[in-house]
């Protein structure tokens, strides 16, 4: 496959086509019409994303030798089911209303409630029956991986890899609450819940699968790449959802402007910000940060604080430091060309994306 613009959308074709059977052998559009909402909020919530993680297992692949084959397209496939169920749980965590300009899982089960005029609460409807699709999707996640089609010994070489990113990712999103319940944070602790939630399974470790398939054993240069490259790559990107979270286009991310501020995530841009901010701005941030009713002109107050900090120019530099620092491990690494160019191209898509 081709490392350009359109080997790309092949990539990403491909990856639909697996999820898109899948999900229809598992939950069929004419079966029993009490699933139908399950389904429908599967196929929302998997017609989106960049399929960053899929593409990094994939030239992880390709970068350790492996060739075109349809196994490698399912396997890497499963982890947007992967990522569709942290984004449930992550959502009804955040009581986050929008994902990708729709409603999110959870509020669609609940308007669903109460538009029936069912019994009870139609809130705790919602919660309840997103956590359940969060935790279908999980399963599904690992279903897909292990029926991929890949020889056994690839798996088995692999699975120590596929058990530990999932631990690593449900251990960030209790680091993630228990971050926002402490209430301060400082760039360490901030960044080792972006490192676990995030920054990992969205590079790093995909990364790492689609090594471990290929080789069927890690090399030492292989784990190298991995800390050295997709750990970096995996920071920036964090870093960059952290700015997107406040200064994003809501057009773009398909989130209120702001969102992450009314939610109070402790990200690392927030941390810089306390870090450097004055006692009284500091103050304020304290204050306004987390509030729910946070409205346009306390979204603007907090992003005139976060820039007079130089937070975040702060933050952008970093994230060109770290992708420059992600480049240069790659560039030592005996990856195959095609793998290369194709690394190269997606950290810088990964790390000045606008959604």
């Amino acid at each position: 496959m081709t490392t350009d613009a359109a080997g790309m959308e092949i990539l990403r074709a491909q990856v639909e086509r697996a999820l898109t059977e899948f999900v229809e052998r598992k939950l069929p559009a004419t079966g029993d019409p009490e699933f139908a909402p399950l389904r429908t909020a599967a196929d929302e919530l998997l017609s989106g994303g960049k399929r960053l993680r899929p593409a990094f297992c994939y030239w992880g692949w390709r970068g350790a030798g492996g060739t075109d084959v349809p196994g490698i397209f399912t396997a890497a496939a499963s982890l947007e089911l992967l990522q569709a169920s942290a984004l449930v749980h992550d959502d009804v965590m955040d009581k986050s209303d929008l994902r990708r300009g729709m409603p999110s899982a959870h509020r669609r089960f609940q308007a669903m409630h109460e538009k029936s005029a069912w019994y009870g609460s139609a809130e705790q409807f919602g919660e309840g029956a997103a956590i359940l699709l969060g935790n279908l999707l999980l399963i599904w996640s690992g279903e897909m991986w292990r029926a991929s089609g890949l020889p056994r010994e690839s798996l088995d070489t692999a699975q120590p890899v596929h058990d530990h990113m999932r631990s690593e990712l449900m251990c960030g999103q209790y680091l993630d609450l228990l971050e926002q319940a402490h209430g301060e944070n400082t760039f360490e602790s901030a960044l080792r819940v972006a490192l676990f939630k995030s920054g990992k399974y969205s590079v790093e470790q995909p990364l790492r699968l689609g090594l471990a398939l290929a080789a069927r054993e890690l090399a030492p240069w292989m784990d190298e790449l991995c800390t050295g490259y997709g750990r970096r790559v995996g920071i920036a990107f964090q870093l960059r959802d952290d700015i997107l979270g406040v200064f994003g286009d809501p057009a773009q991310t398909g989130k209120p402007a702001g969102d992450d501020l009314r939610e109070g995530k402790r990200t690392m841009l927030v941390a810089r910000t306390l870090a450097a901010a004055s006692p009284a701005d500091a103050e304020t941030v304290r204050r306004l940060l987390g509030d729910p009713g946070l409205d346009e002109r306390g979204v603007a107050t907090l992003r005139g604080i976060i820039e007079d900090t130089g937070a975040l120019r702060e933050c952008e530099d970093l994230i060109g430091d770290y992708l420059g620092q992600a480049l240069a491990a790659l560039d030592a690494a005996p990856v195959t060309p095609e793998a290369r160019a194709a690394l190269t191209e997606l950290a810088i898509a990964a790390t000045s994306r606008k959604t």
